[in-house]
């Protein structure tokens, strides 16, 4: 299998490893969605008037209700839907997935492409048939990873809680890293060394 992969830009081992945990620490910032939102003074509800006269109660001067002073007022600097963005370089995202791809060169399975180009039947169990055939379990984490989108495969696989269905085109490293086997056609290969190979 190592043979067959495009891999000489792995020879700085050392490099590759930090640049896999960097890529991977990259994938899961931008995959983060800070959506907790708070509402400031201006945005709660109410608390138009003033509460009391200015002067002559005794009491500290205020001038709304919902101050963030008072139970029920707003909340002051509290977080805020916002966009948090962490850039790799392309090339160096390319490297990272090749060098992945690398480490995981023993527990990568080759599959004839007539299995995916044939695949026409909306079976779970013809994936349980398919995973048979190559020796493996459903229980391992499985990532097939087909040439081209194949939409009745995806939708067999979708009963099998362990088993992803990906493109070559669209590889992540948290897919490869996660994955136990990684299952794939020749076809698939080539687009892979076409792709993250040309560094």
């Amino acid at each position: 299998m190592e043979s067959e992969l495009l891999l000489e830009a792995f020879k700085e081992k050392k490099n590759a490893i930090g640049l896999i945990h960097r890529a991977y620490l990259t994938y899961l910032k931008n995959k983060r969605k800070h959506t907790a939102s708070t509402k400031t003074k201006a945005e709660v509800r109410g608390g138009g008037r003033k509460p009391w006269r200015q002067k002559g109660t005794g009491r500290a001067r205020a001038g709304s209700i919902r101050s963030p002073l008072w139970v029920g007022g707003g909340v002051s600097f509290g977080p805020k839907p916002r966009v948090v963005k962490k850039k790799i370089n392309r090339k160096e995202r390319q490297l990272a997935i090749l060098s992945a791809l690398y480490l995981k060169k023993k527990e990568v399975k080759l599959i004839d492409q007539l299995k995916f180009d044939e695949f026409q039947t909306i079976k779970t169990k013809n994936i349980v048939e398919v995973i048979q055939t190559l020796g493996l379990k459903e229980t391992d984490k499985l990532l097939f990873v087909l040439p081209t989108s194949n939409k009745k495969f995806w939708l067999a696989t979708r009963n099998l809680k362990n088993v992803q269905v990906t493109t070559a085109n669209s590889l992540n490293i948290e897919e490869i890293l996660k994955t136990k086997y990684i299952v794939l056609s020749k076809s698939s290969l080539e687009i892979i060394n076409l792709k993250y190979g040309a560094i």
